[in-house]
């Protein structure tokens, strides 16, 4: 059997076209509440990277519109100090959205902190509640990376509904949160989902499946 050509997806011409629609949205936002949504990003330690990604967040919220912060903490930061920072954005009106940033330094569970940030504040779709949601078909917030892989899929013209698919890695920000989203029952998934990992065998013949 031939195999498929392949299709080179313009990433940035989707990335432009989603930005200036929720430019539009955050307008409309504004227009409503008389106040922009406000994002804090949590940067614990002096990881390179992590700084960057950060540093790329807030420049794509004063893109759409939005307002954000850094809250920079030392990598000495103990786990009890740091869920006593989430505490207080949890409470605060101010803050429409909290992003923790990972890797945490080695003294800190992510796990707990992840739990203990508001579902409804939590952007990167990691707290139990809204994992749970999405494995319920009732999707609450997603992880951005998942959702990002769906709507390049979409508008694209590949609309995975009725389609094989295959994801290679079962990690909690992108690969068993993705399966999820496209295998629910909705517009946009109904796939049906093979999720391919360290313990998959024969990995090759699996992927020439999808």
């Amino acid at each position: 059997m031939t195999a498929p050509a392949a299709t080179l997806i313009d990433g940035r011409a989707i990335a432009e076209a989603v930005a200036q629609e929720t430019a539009q949205s955050v307008a409309a936002h504004v227009a409503r509440a008389d106040r922009a949504p406000h994002l804090t990003a949590v940067l614990v330690g002096d990881d390179a990277a992590s700084a960057t990604y950060v540093r790329n967040k807030g420049r794509a919220c004063e893109r759409v519109g939005m307002t954000h912060e850094t809250l920079a903490l030392g990598a000495s930061t103990t786990q009890a100090e740091l869920l006593e920072h989430v505490g207080r954005l949890n409470d605060s009106p101010e803050v429409s959205g909290i992003l923790v940033q990972m890797p945490l330094p080695p003294q800190i569970d992510a796990g707990a902190v992840m739990s203990a940030v508001d579902p409804r504040k939590d952007v990167d779709g990691l707290h139990p509640v809204n994992m749970g949601l999405l494995l319920a078909g009732t999707p609450g917030l997603v992880p951005a990376t998942p959702s990002g892989i769906r709507e390049l899929l979409l508008r694209s013209g590949h609309d995975p509904a009725g389609r094989r698919v295959v994801i290679v890695g079962r990690s909690v920000l992108v690969g068993r949160p993705l399966a999820a989203l496209l295998a629910n029952k909705a517009a946009g998934a109904n796939a049906t989902v093979t999720l391919a990992h360290t313990g998959t065998r024969d990995l090759g013949t699996v992927t020439r499946e999808a």
